[in-house]
């Protein structure tokens, strides 16, 4: 695991300043604490930070091809690299180091573009050819690393792992993008390609970027998607079986290393299968680890012991402070945009633990994307049939003025609130998604902003996002069109993101079994009701687990990694909270009404309303700005400063 960035001349030879690079470069250096390299030429700067995993002796990047023709910088790992060097060196390429880093360079020569199509992985990565004059970027099909990107006006184009090695570059652009706050405070995070910034963008998962000096930026290719191609007739049992074969085979790979390896373990479903399947793989000990905390309604630490108690783990708990919540501005350091997932917090820490024994941990993150185990999964299913008993024509002027007219109950269970019935009732399927999964919804955000703000925005809203994706969905099944859209959305720009920048700020590479992408492939084509059924998600991957896993790990009620947000936002937090939300930061921006964030400051310290997650929404933008140096006096942030 590694950070890269380069700066590229896309117009002539100009000269690259070679402290420029070096600065980028250093920003990064908790992403790779090993080694760093560098190689500039004229028009052409390449640098990276290496966190030696594979060939800890000849890996070093920039790497070369034999006649220093083509040159690559590389972060991730590339898991079937043997079979290819094989098949290349068959085909009459020389080898000089056994990395990955090096079948990159040559299967460039051999295959072109279409490489990416051949690597089985994580990695984004930057070519040079120096014979054509191209640069080649491309990052994995999930997304699990990532890669930003900004054309400067000189016509220079600088590229790195995080944005913080864009705005290292003296001479990018820092006006926001109002469409990516727009997105952000409807997600709590900002979904690909956009960024916080107008200026830059990341490379979508399963793309490629091709560019040649002289020519116009092109559009980014796709070279994979998640096909939800039904797959031949099968039984559970027999379905089951070749699930757990498949993640047992996508786990085995991923064990390649040349220095400590482990895993994180919440004693959740995913975590623990993954766990079981090393503990099977292995004849050492598999070492685990997992956080505590005080208050039980958080507290999964029972159940990882369970399953270390079960698979003899070498496991390490630690216990955190349920007040943790002096990370705040260390967050909005690594995150770089606003990202309101709170769980980065204890994320953070378990990744900060790993570190201690391992340089590579496996997780189980994915499980609940591809097995339809999150619980807005039942919520939706539920809802869609409702809306299929009419249509959309019928739905739409009925419901929605009884969603207006009825009052608002939040008291109440769910399934009792009429008003928001008959509200989900006017959606049509990804309509009622998006709310589902918005934290802050319509309602909400249509008096957040400032009437200059909305006049930026010009109509825009954060629900074209997933309009696009669902209009390139290879599938109309209900649960399986929210299931791609997360594959699109959730997961690369909240759940990868927030495992990528808490892993590397401690140096640590996590590796994803069950985001394999073969595996991803075949899961995608099960039935839905294999998925959930009977409100149960997971059903095939539980029943598959029941010979190897505790019941009450498999069926219990999921937890996920909550923190107290409402109790610490009334408080320990409460002077913070108006500090921040309320000051002159947020109040020069120029995109918030103030009153209306007072409501929701006042209405949630009184215990009136439950605002925690717009409130930690809005205190991760506060910080944000203040991390990028946006103070009191920097006018509307949508504006290049003068």
């Amino acid at each position: 695991m590694c950070g890269i960035a380069g700066i590229v001349d896309l117009r002539e030879r100009r000269n690259i300043e070679a402290d420029v690079l070096a600065s980028m470069n250093q920003v990064q250096f908790h992403r790779g604490p090993d080694e760093g390299g560098v190689h500039i030429e004229p028009g052409v700067g390449l640098a990276h930070r290496r966190l030696s995993i594979i060939d800890l002796s000849s890996g070093q990047q920039p790497l070369w091809n034999e006649d220093h023709t083509v040159v690559v910088v590389f972060n991730g790992e590339i898991y079937n690299y043997q079979g290819i060097a094989a098949e290349l060196q068959a085909l009459g390429h020389t080898f000089r180091t056994h990395s990955d880093t090096e079948v990159i360079v040559h299967a460039w020569e051999q295959w072109g573009e279409a490489c990416v199509t051949r690597f089985r992985g994580m990695f984004a990565f930057a070519l040079w050819d120096r014979n054509t004059e191209t640069l080649f970027l491309a990052r994995d099909r999930l997304g699990k690393k990532p890669l930003h990107y900004a054309l400067l006006p000189d016509g220079q184009l600088i590229f790195g792992s995080e944005l913080k090695i864009l705005a290292a570059h003296p001479r990018f652009p820092r006006a926001l993008d109002p469409l990516a706050v727009e997105d952000y405070f409807a997600y709590g995070y900002i979904p690909d390609p956009r960024s916080i910034y107008r200026a830059a963008l990341k490379l979508p998962p399963a793309h490629t970027l091709c560019l040649r000096r002289g020519e116009p930026l092109p559009a980014p290719k796709s070279y994979w998607d998640a096909p939800f191609a039904p797959l031949p007739a099968m039984s559970v049992e027999d379905a089951g079986a070749e699930l757990i074969e498949r993640l047992r085979e996508a786990t085995r790979i991923r064990l390649m290393s040349e220095v400590p390896l482990g895993a994180f373990l919440s004693g959740g479903v995913d975590s623990s299968a993954v766990v079981a399947m090393m503990a099977g793989l292995s004849d050492e000990p598999v070492k685990t680890c997992s956080i505590a905390f005080d208050d039980p309604r958080f507290n999964e630490a029972q159940f990882a012991q369970q399953v270390a108690d079960r698979f003899r783990t070498e496991h390490r708990v630690e216990t955190v402070d349920p007040d943790d919540f002096d990370l705040i501005d260390r967050l909005a350091w690594l995150y770089d945009e606003p990202y309101a997932d709170s769980s980065a917090l204890p994320t953070y820490r378990v990744c900060q633990l790993a570190r201690r024994s391992v340089t590579v941990a496996l997780s189980g993150d994915g499980g609940d994307e591809n097995l339809a185990g999150y619980r807005r999964y039942k919520w939706h299913s539920y809802e869609e049939r409702l809306r299929s008993a009419l249509p959309l024509g019928v739905r739409r002027p009925l419901f929605g003025l009884l969603g207006k007219v009825y009052p608002k109950a939040d008291w109440a269970p769910r399934v009792l609130r009429a008003k928001t019935t008959f509200e989900a009732m006017a959606r049509d399927t990804v309509e009622g998604y998006f709310h589902g999964v918005s934290v802050m919804s319509d309602r909400m955000r249509a008096p957040l902003y400032s009437a200059a703000f909305r006049r930026e925005l010009q109509g825009y809203h954060a629900l074209e996002v997933m309009r696009a994706h669902a209009a390139n969905a290879p599938t109309e099944d209900p649960l399986s069109l929210i299931q791609y859209i997360d594959l699109k959305t959730y997961l690369p720009g909240d759940i990868l993101t927030k495992v990528d920048r808490a892993s590397m700020a401690h140096s640590l590479e996590v590796r994803v079994p069950l985001l394999d992408h073969e595996l991803v492939e075949w899961i995608s084509g099960l039935p839905p009701d294999f998925k959930l059924r009977g409100g149960e998600g997971k059903y095939v991957f539980k029943k598959a687990l029941e010979p190897v896993l505790p019941h009450d790990i498999l069926y219990r009620p999921k937890m996920g990694f909550a923190v107290p947000l409402a109790a610490w936002f009334r408080g320990p937090l409460a002077a913070r909270l108006r500090e921040a939300v309320l000051g002159a930061t947020m109040r020069a921006c120029g995109v918030f009404d103030m009153d209306y964030l007072a409501t929701l400051v006042g209405q949630h310290q009184s215990g009136r309303r439950d605002h925690s997650a717009a409130l930690w929404s809005l205190l991760m933008f506060e910080s944000f700005l203040r991390n990028a140096g946006v103070g009191a006096d920097a006018g509307p942030v949508w504006r290049e400063a003068a």
